[in-house]
C-alpha cells in the first residue's frame, strides 16, 4: 500500500550533529538508501524506517510521545525502541537501525534486530490457564486478536472460523482505492496465508458456526462438527441493510460489505455508462466517487437533505457534497428508491434515472444471532464491561457488534469502525490472558472522498456547539464538535497532527478525570 518516494532530508550515513536535534524532536532522512526517521528522546538517539506499515504514512509528521510515535493518517502507534507496531492500524512491526555517536555526531549505521518485542504486560492469568482459544469472524477485531495472542506468547491453539473464503483483508479498501482502480488486489489480504501457517493460527474459512454451547464451551458449524474453546472471542461484525422494494426484469441491487462484493461491482460497471448509488453514508459516498473515477455518470439519492450531516454537521455535509458535484455527482437528495425495474430506477417523486448499475448503502446491522442464541445479554449490540468480556465469563466481544461503556462519552456505545475493531480486538486478546486492560481507546475513522481525506477522532452523538477553524475548501481546517464547552469529537481536513494532538488531549483528560 505504500509506494516508492524520493529519499529526502540529511544523509545520516554521513552523520549529523546532536546538537542539531532537540530533545523530543525528531528529523526524517536516509541511510543506505532507505528513509529513516531519527528521534531525540532525552539524550538518546533512535532510529526507524520511517514510513508507517499500513499505508506508508509519513511517520515524521506524527505525534511523539516518549518512546513512541503516532501515525498522522490513521493514528497507527509504535515503539521506537523495538519497532512494534503497538497499537492498529498497523499490523507490522517498523525496521529499527543502529545509531552510534562520536565526537559529538550521530551516526545511522545500517539495520539491525531488535528482538522480540517483549509482552506488553507480565501479568499472569488468574483463572484457569487457557489451551484453546477460539475465534468467530476474521475481519479486523478477529485477525488482530489472532495476532496480539501470539504477540503475547500465547502458545495454544487458535481457530478462527469465517463464512468468509476470502478473510481476513483490508475491508476499508474495498470502497476506496481497490473499488477505485487504484489498488491492486494483492493489496487486499492483511497477510499472506504463509503468515498464518507461520503463526500456527488455524483459519476455518468458506464455514459457518451454528451455535454455542457456553456450559460446555464448544462450538459447532454448520456440518456438525465441534470446536472446543476455553476462552471465545465474538467477532461477526454487521451485514448490509437490504432495501424492501421491488425488483422486476431481472434488475439486481448490489451491496458492499466484502471482497467478492467489491469484485462484483467492479465486474457489473466494466462497459457501463451510469450508475444510482442509493444512500448517503460513507460507504455510499465513497463508492460514489470510486465508480466516477471508473468514468461512470453517478446519481446519489438519499432521504436525508444533505449528506453526512448527522455525523459531520452542516459546514462538512455542505463540503463533501460540494466535492462530490465538482467530480460530476447528481444529488437527489429528500428521495427514495421504490423500485428498480430492468435499468430504471423510480424514485418517491416519480422521477425516473436510467441505471446500469444498482449500489446501495444504507448501514448495517450487527451480527447478534449467535450472541442471542447463547443467552448473552443484549443491548443493541452485545454487553460488554470494560475489559470487552460478555455477560459469560470467557466470551469476549470486539468490533461492530460490541457495546461497551466508552469512559469518555460517559456511557455504552457501539461504533462500527475499522480501526476501533482492531483495537478491540487486540485488548480482547490481552485479557484473554488475564491482564485486565480496560478498552479506553479514543474512536478514530478516516474517509477518502477522491483526494480529500478526512480524519475523525472522538465520538459525538449529539452536539450543542460545532466550532469550524479554517477552510475546507482550501483543504485546511479543523471542525470541533462540543458539549457544554467541551470538545468530544474532531474532524480534520490537511491537519492530521492537530487531530493526533486533540485525540491526545481526551486520552489526558479522561486521567485526569479518574
Amino acid at each position: 500500500m505504500s509506494e516508492e518516494k524520493e529519499l529526502s532530508g540529511p544523509d545520516f550515513a554521513a552523520g549529523i550533529a546532536e546538537e542539531s536535534l532537540a530533545p523530543g524532536k525528531s528529523i526524517t532522512g536516509h541511510a543506505s538508501g532507505e528513509s529513516v526517521l531519527l528521534v531525540r528522546t532525552g539524550d538518546e538517539f533512535l532510529a526507524v524506517s520511517s514510513g508507517c506499515t499500513h499505508y506508508g504514512g509519513p511517520l515524521g509528521e506524527g505525534l511523539l510521545l516518549g518512546d513512541t510515535v503516532r501515525c498522522p493518517w490513521h493514528h497507527g502507534r509504535f515503539d521506537l525502541r523495538t519497532g512494534a507496531a503497538i497499537g492498529a492500524p498497523p499490523l507490522k512491526d517498523l525496521p529499527c537501525w543502529i545509531v552510534e555517536r562520536r565526537n559529538g555526531m550521530v551516526f545511522v549505521t545500517g539495520k539491525r534486530d531488535p528482538g522480540k518485542p517483549a509482552p506488553a504486560s507480565h501479568i499472569t492469568r488468574a483463572l484457569t490457564p487457557i489451551g484453546k482459544v477460539a475465534i468467530i469472524g476474521a475481519g479486523a477485531a478477529g485477525n488482530a486478536a489472532a495476532e496480539m495472542l501470539r504477540r503475547e506468547g500465547f502458545t495454544g491453539s487458535i481457530t478462527v472460523v469465517d463464512s468468509d473464503r476470502d478473510a481476513p483483508y483490508d475491508r476499508p479498501n474495498l470502497s476506496k482505492d481497490y473499488l477505485a482502480g487504484n489498488a491492486p488486489e494483492e493489496w487486499i489480504p492483511l497477510h499472506p496465508r504463509e503468515f498464518y501457517a507461520g503463526q500456527e493460527i488455524r483459519l476455518r474459512l468458506g464455514e459457518t458456526v451454528d451455535s454455542i454451547d457456553a456450559s460446555a464451551r464448544r462450538l459447532r458449524l454448520a456440518t456438525g462438527e465441534t470446536i472446543e474453546y476455553d476462552a471465545l472471542l465474538l467477532a461477526t461484525g454487521s451485514t448490509p441493510i437490504h432495501l424492501d422494494m421491488p425488483l422486476t426484469e431481472g434488475a439486481k441491487v448490489h451491496y458492499l460489505r466484502s471482497l467478492a462484493d467489491s469484485r462484483a461491482i467492479i465486474a457489473a460497471s466494466e462497459g457501463k455508462s451510469r450508475a444510482v448509488v442509493i444512500g448517503a453514508s460513507f460507504i455510499g459516498l465513497e463508492t460514489a466517487a470510486s465508480l466516477r473515477n471508473r468514468g461512470l455518470d453517478v446519481h446519489v439519492v438519499a432521504p436525508e437533505n444533505l449528506p453526512l450531516e448527522r455525523v459531520l454537521g452542516r459546514p462538512l455535509g455542505e463540503f463533501i457534497k460540494r466535492v462530490h458535484e465538482g467530480k460530476g455527482v447528481h444529488f437527489h437528495l429528500g428521495q427514495t428508491v421504490t423500485s428498480v425495474a430492468g435499468v430504471d430506477a423510480t424514485l418517491a417523486n416519480g422521477e425516473q434515472i436510467a441505471a446500469d448499475l444498482v449500489v446501495a448503502g444504507v448501514g448495517v446491522r450487527p451480527n447478534l444471532q449467535l450472541a442471542e442464541k447463547a443467552g448473552l445479554t443484549l443491548d443493541r449490540g452485545v454487553a460488554v464491561n470494560r475489559y470487552l468480556e460478555t455477560s459469560v465469563a470467557d466470551i469476549f466481544a470486539a468490533g461492530d457488534i460490541a457495546r461497551w461503556p466508552d469512559p469518555h462519552s460517559g456511557h455504552a456505545i457501539r461504533v462500527e469502525h475499522w480501526v476501533v475493531a482492531e483495537r478491540q480486538g487486540q485488548v480482547a486478546a490481552r485479557n484473554m490472558l488475564g491482564q485486565q486492560i480496560p478498552f479506553d481507546h479514543v474512536p478514530f475513522f478516516w474517509s477518502n472522498h477522491y483526494d480529500v481525506p478526512i480524519g475523525y477522532s472522538g465520538y459525538a452523538e449529539k452536539w450543542d456547539h460545532v466550532e469550524v477553524d479554517g477552510d475546507p475548501d482550501a483543504g485546511d481546517c479543523a471542525v470541533r464538535y462540543q458539549v457544554g464547552g467541551k470538545t468530544v469529537a474532531i474532524a480534520t481536513i490537511g491537519r492530521d497532527l492537530e487531530n493526533l494532538t486533540t485525540e491526545r488531549e481526551m486520552e489526558l483528560q479522561l486521567r485526569t478525570a479518574n
